[in-house]
């Protein structure tokens, strides 16, 4: 472990640790803070960088850029006043501060795990988000109204952690919990869809007979089951169901869920925003997921969260992606066995990217390939692996394919194809390539690049790079690699060739006179396309190697 001001490096648990505080940190990022803080003092040029963390592999050196700025962002750190990472432009990056081995690594106070009847493999590296919300249980016990939001992206585990603590909630005597689904086909034709849902489960249960009595008498127009009409819907008052669910919550605490928030309709999220607007105190715990999807699609639940948030009316659990060591703790549950097959968890944290329903995807998927298998020895069964796991763009399991595609579909076809484009050169791709793989102007489609990024959960804006003709192009960065990889290969494979070739060709007339600094990227792109003739005269004209062999990687 090394230190550096009141950070700790905590390599064991591939963790940034401030002031006892973990701070869990995305794989490649780590990667890199951990390389500069192991070489202090001295330059680490770009090119050692992206050699020492992408071996045999071709990477932009922009997505350095996009590291450091979210290095910079969680270390407090200023480019222009560094404490920490020095910028020496053109060159690479020095890390600045003063590193100190860390004998003993102390218990970091946020690493604590709250207490829970459940067993430890019901969920996995959600411990402090199921401590907070037993925090806001309490609070409720104690007569406070919580509001309390749930936030990730898809198969962050959300659910999960919502089902791990109404049974931990359970168990210790909050039996009043009722649920309603919201569906994303039904949020403009059936109102109050998962409150209906909600109250029929509160009716149904073990206190069915006093929520009835109580709903009889203060909202009985919310008694009716099935598909009311228009009428009845009119005739249903936010008061009267606020005032009934007040007095359910009187007899004992009362959690409310709604899942999927941002399919919710107008008058669901009207009853929520009444529900924590209330004064009066009521033994009432209002809990909602809510997805980072298209805009769009939650547009109008954000902008509840957020007015709730800037109100202090409401909690936000934001849902990060599980750290390495979790990741191997999941695997270790699904597969039963403590000791994992070598290098397991860190391929499957690696393409994962710590998220819960792409490690499991990604198992299920090696599971099928063979590469993993059992081996009964002395009357019990172990997993083994049997072959070399496969390079990072070996595939994308099926099923997460065709969840991602999806959601790609749901695109208009110009978007779709502005993502197709920007995924023919990495992770992280500028507006300029998209422009020339699609024949368009470049200030046109980075406009229409960063409406993309404004709208989708899975491309963010991630800085600008200064072009050798002095203009600046914006570049972008997919939030998960998987993304890109069923957008680069739903493509035919002529159309992705064509798009390689322009590429190509854009950046030689960009780099006219300096062809040498992009040489080994253009090749890529015409050995891309098939072209391998133009590959290696691509190489060999910028290093004058005439007829000499050339190896084109």
């Amino acid at each position: 472990m090394k230190q550096f001001e009141s950070f700790v490096l905590d390599t064991g648990n591939q963790c940034l640790v401030h002031d006892g505080t973990p701070i869990e940190l995305a794989p490649k990022p780590f990667a890199v803070l951990r390389y500069l803080v192991e070489n202090p003092g001295r330059l680490i040029t770009h090119d050692e960088l992206l050699d020492a963390l992408w071996p045999e592999t071709y990477v932009q050196p922009q997505v350095l850029r996009t590291y450091m700025l979210e290095l910079r962002k969680v270390l407090g750190d200023d480019a222009g006043q560094p404490r920490f990472i020095q910028t020496l432009p053109k060159r690479g990056y020095r890390f600045v501060a003063a590193v100190t081995e860390q004998a003993a690594a102390a218990q970091p106070s946020g690493a604590k795990q709250a207490e829970s009847p459940l067993p430890a493999a019901a969920i996995v590296g959600r411990d402090d988000e199921l401590a907070r919300l037993h925090v806001e249980r309490e609070q409720v016990a104690g007569g406070q109204r919580r509001t309390v939001f749930i936030q990730g992206e898809s198969g962050i585990g959300k659910t999960a952690l919502v089902d791990a603590f109404c049974s931990q909630s359970s168990d210790a005597g909050l039996t009043g919990i009722a649920r309603g689904q919201c569906v994303q086909g039904l949020r403009l034709t059936e109102p109050y869809y998962p409150v209906t849902e909600a109250l029929n489960q509160l009716c149904a249960g073990p206190d069915g007979e006093a929520a009835c009595r109580v709903l009889a008498r203060l909202a009985p127009a919310w008694l009716a089951h099935g598909h009311p009409t228009d009428v009845a819907v009119q005739e249903r008052t936010l008061g009267d169901l606020c005032a009934a669910l007040e007095e359910l919550a009187a007899e004992k605490p009362l959690i409310l869920i709604f899942e999927d928030l941002h399919w919710a309709d107008d008058c669901t999220l009207h009853l929520i925003s009444a529900l924590a607007r209330r004064r009066a105190p009521a033994r009432l715990m209002l809990l909602s997921t809510v997805g980072t999807r298209r805009r769009e699609d939650h547009e109008s639940a954000m902008g509840l969260k957020q007015d709730l948030l800037m109100r202090r009316l409401c909690t936000e659990i934001a849902l990060a992606p599980l750290s390495r060591n979790a990741v191997g703790r999941l695997l270790s549950r699904d597969l039963g066995q403590e000791t994992l097959p070598s290098g397991l968890a860190a391929f499957v944290y690696q393409r994962s990217e710590g998220n819960p329903l792409f490690v499991i995807a990604v198992l299920e998927n090696l599971i099928a390939q063979g590469i993993l298998a059992r081996s009964k020895t002395e009357g019990s069964s172990i997993w083994e692996r049997r072959e070399p796991f496969p390079e990072t763009d070996a595939g994308v399991p099926e099923a997460l394919a065709h969840m991602i595609e999806m959601e790609i579909e749901r695109l208009s076809e110009e978007e779709q194809r502005l993502l197709e484009a920007a995924s023919l050169v990495s992770v992280a791709f500028p507006a300029w390539a998209v422009a020339a793989a699609l024949s368009q102007d470049p200030v046109d489609t980075e406009e229409a690049c960063d409406a993309l990024a404004r709208r989708l959960h899975f491309v963010v804006r991630a800085g600008q790079d200064e072009l050798p003709d002095g203009s600046a192009s914006a570049f972008y960065v997919f939030a998960h690699g998987l993304y890109r990889e069923v957008l680069y290969h739903r493509q035919a494979s002529a159309r992705r060739a064509r798009r390689h070739i322009r590429i190509a060709e854009r950046l030689g007339e960009m780099f006219a006179g300096r062809e040498a600094d992009v040489a080994r990227e253009r090749a890529l792109h015409y050995e891309a396309a098939g072209d391998l003739e133009r590959a290696a005269l691509t190489l060999q004209a910028a290093t004058g190697m005439g007829q000499a062999s050339v190896e084109v990687c």
